[in-house]
C-alpha cells in the first residue's frame, strides 16, 4: 500500500533534478541538448566564393578644381564608395600638378567568366581614368570599362587574364525574406571582408528601373559592387546602395537583384550601352482616395500626369488623367511597374495599353520609342486674349471661366474650365488659381456653364474627385466635405 507514494515522490525527485540540471545548463551558458540550434557556417561559402571576389581601386588625372562643395551636394556621399570630389588638399601640402594621376575611390566587384569579365556598380568606375582590378592572390590588373548604366548603377569591366576563378549565379526568385546571405568586399578598403546578415525585404521600390533587395548585411563605403551571396553559395544581388544619415552601416542595405544586374550585362556586352523603351508619359502612383473617388476601385496602375506632345503615348491617344493599369496583359500594380515593362521592350515594337478614363477602361495601342536623355519642354506662354463669362461653383469653393480658343490651342485641350478664383474646400484641397479642371466625378468639362450645372447637382456630403492640370502635369484632387 505505501509502494505507490514512493513511486511518485522518486518521479518528483527526478524531475526536480533535471530542472535543476536545466537552470544549471542555462546559468552556465549552455543551451540545452533538445533546445540547441546551431549557427550557420560561412566558411565554405567564403572558401568557395571569395577567390572570385576583387578589389577596384580607380584613379583620376587632377584638373582644374572650382570652389569647394557645400555639405547639401555633398548629399553624393551616399552613394559610398566615391570620396568627395573637390577636396582641398592637406595643410602645408602643396596641391598635385595638372595632369597628375590621383586616387578617386576604392570599391568592390566580382569575377563573372573566367576570362575576366567582372561586374561591379556604375559609380564605383564613373568618371574614372584609370581602374585598377586586385585579386585575391594579390595580382593587379589594369580594366577597362566595357559599359556601364546609372539608371541601374550596373556596370561591366574586362581584365585581360584566363583561368580565372569566376562566381555562379542563383535564383532571385527563390530568395525569401529571414534567409541568410553575406557579403565580400572592401570596405574602407579592407578587402576580402566578409559580413552576414537576413535579407530583410524584397522588391523595395527605391530606384527608377529596379526593384531592389533590402538586408540587414552590414554594408559600408567601399562594399560598393561587392557579391551578395546565398547559402548555396550563389550571387543573387550586388551591395549597391546604404540608408544612412552618417555616411556608415546603419542596419539597411540594399542590393540589385542579379538577374536584373545579368540583363543590363547581356546588353552592355552587345552595345555597351543598354536601350530601354519609352512612350512618352510622366507618371505617378494612384492613391486609395483617387481609386476610390473615380470608381477605380483598388489603388493600381500608373497615373498619367502629362504626355510628351507628338510622342508615342500622345499618338497613341494617352491623355493626362488616364491610368495605365496594364501592358500586352502584364498588370500594372504599382506606377514604378510601368518604366519597368516599358524599358524592357525594344524600340519600335507596338504595345497594348489598357486605360482607365472616366469611370470605363479603354484600350490602345503604343509603338515604344527609344529613351533619351530628359529634355526641357517649353512652357505655353499664357493668352492675353480677353476673359471669358465666369461661372461660380460655391460649395465647392471655385469660380471658373471658359477657356478661350487660344488657350485651347495652346494648352492642346478639348476642354476644361480655368479656375479663376478659389477658396473655401478647394482652397483647402490646394487647388490654385490657374490650374484646368478637365473632369468632375469622371465627367468631362466642356465649359464653365456645364460646369456650374453639375456641381449643382452634386451631393454635398460626398467627396468629389476633380482632374486638374496645372502647367505640364494633370492629377486627381479629391474633395471631401467638412463634417459639422
Amino acid at each position: 500500500m505505501h509502494d505507490e507514494p514512493a513511486t511518485s515522490h522518486a518521479a518528483l525527485r527526478r524531475n526536480f533534478i533535471g530542472v535543476l540540471a536545466l537552470g544549471a545548463c542555462l546559468l552556465a551558458g549552455t543551451p540545452s541538448p533538445a533546445r540547441a540550434q546551431g549557427l550557420p557556417d560561412f566558411t565554405e561559402l567564403v572558401e568557395k566564393v571569395g577567390p572570385a571576389v576583387v578589389n577596384i581601386r580607380t584613379t583620376e588625372r587632377v584638373r582644374n578644381r572650382g570652389p569647394e562643395m557645400d555639405d547639401d551636394i555633398l548629399e553624393f556621399f551616399r552613394r559610398f564608395g566615391i570620396p568627395p570630389p573637390n577636396r582641398p588638399a592637406p595643410r602645408g601640402n602643396s596641391p598635385q600638378p595638372e595632369g597628375e594621376p590621383q586616387q578617386r575611390g576604392v570599391g568592390s566587384g566580382f569575377i563573372m567568366s573566367a576570362d575576366g569579365f567582372v561586374l561591379t556598380n556604375a559609380h564605383v568606375v564613373e568618371g574614372a581614368d584609370e581602374v585598377i582590378v586586385t585579386l585575391v592572390d594579390k595580382r593587379e590588373f589594369k580594366a577597362r570599362t566595357i559599359g556601364s548604366d546609372k539608371r541601374t548603377d550596373v556596370a561591366l569591366v574586362k581584365i585581360d587574364a584566363t583561368g580565372l576563378p569566376f562566381v555562379r549565379i542563383g535564383d532571385v526568385g527563390r530568395l525569401k525574406v529571414g534567409e541568410w546571405v553575406i557579403a565580400i568586399g572592401s570596405p574602407f578598403g579592407l578587402e576580402n571582408t566578409v559580413t552576414a546578415g537576413i535579407v530583410s525585404a524584397k522588391s523595395r521600390e527605391t530606384g527608377e528601373f529596379l526593384p531592389l533587395i533590402q538586408t540587414d548585411v552590414a554594408i559600408n563605403p567601399g562594399n560598393s559592387g561587392g557579391p551578395l551571396i546565398n547559402m548555396r553559395g550563389e550571387v543573387v544581388g550586388i551591395n549597391s546602395q546604404i540608408y544612412s544619415r552618417s555616411g556608415g552601416f546603419m542596419g539597411i542595405s540594399f542590393a540589385i537583384p542579379i538577374d536584373e544586374a545579368s540583363r543590363v550585362v547581356e546588353q552592355l556586352r552587345a552595345n555597351g550601352r543598354v536601350i530601354r523603351g519609352r512612350i512618352g508619359v510622366v507618371i505617378d502612383q494612384v492613391t486609395k482616395d483617387v481609386a476610390e473617388s473615380i470608381g477605380l476601385g483598388k489603388a493600381t496602375g500608373a497615373l498619367v500626369r502629362s504626355v510628351e506632345s507628338n510622342g508615342p503615348a500622345d499618338k497613341a491617344g494617352v491623355e493626362a488623367g488616364d491610368i495605365i493599369t496594364k501592358v500586352d496583359g502584364r498588370t500594372v500594380e504599382r506606377s514604378g511597374d510601368l518604366p519597368r515593362i516599358i524599358g524592357g521592350m525594344k524600340p519600335g515594337t507596338r504595345a497594348s495599353l489598357q486605360v482607365f478614363r472616366r469611370g470605363g477602361y479603354r484600350d490602345l495601342n503604343v509603338q515604344v520609342a527609344e529613351l533619351e536623355p530628359e529634355r526641357a519642354r517649353p512652357t505655353a506662354e499664357r493668352s492675353s486674349a480677353p476673359k471669358s463669362p465666369q461661372a461660380s461653383a460655391s460649395s465647392l469653393g471655385l469660380t471658373v471661366s471658359d477657356l478661350t480658343e487660344a488657350q485651347r490651342r495652346d494648352l492642346k485641350l478639348k476642354g476644361g474650365v480655368r479656375v479663376e478664383a478659389v477658396d473655401g474646400l478647394a482652397q483647402r484641397a490646394g487647388i490654385r488659381e490657374g490650374d484646368i479642371v478637365m473632369s468632375v466625378d469622371n465627367t468631362e468639362i466642356t465649359g464653365a456653364k456645364q460646369f456650374e450645372a453639375l456641381v449643382a447637382k452634386l451631393d454635398k456630403a460626398k467627396p468629389v474627385s476633380l482632374l486638374v492640370r496645372r502647367g505640364e502635369a494633370a492629377t486627381f484632387i479629391v474633395l471631401r466635405p467638412s463634417r459639422p
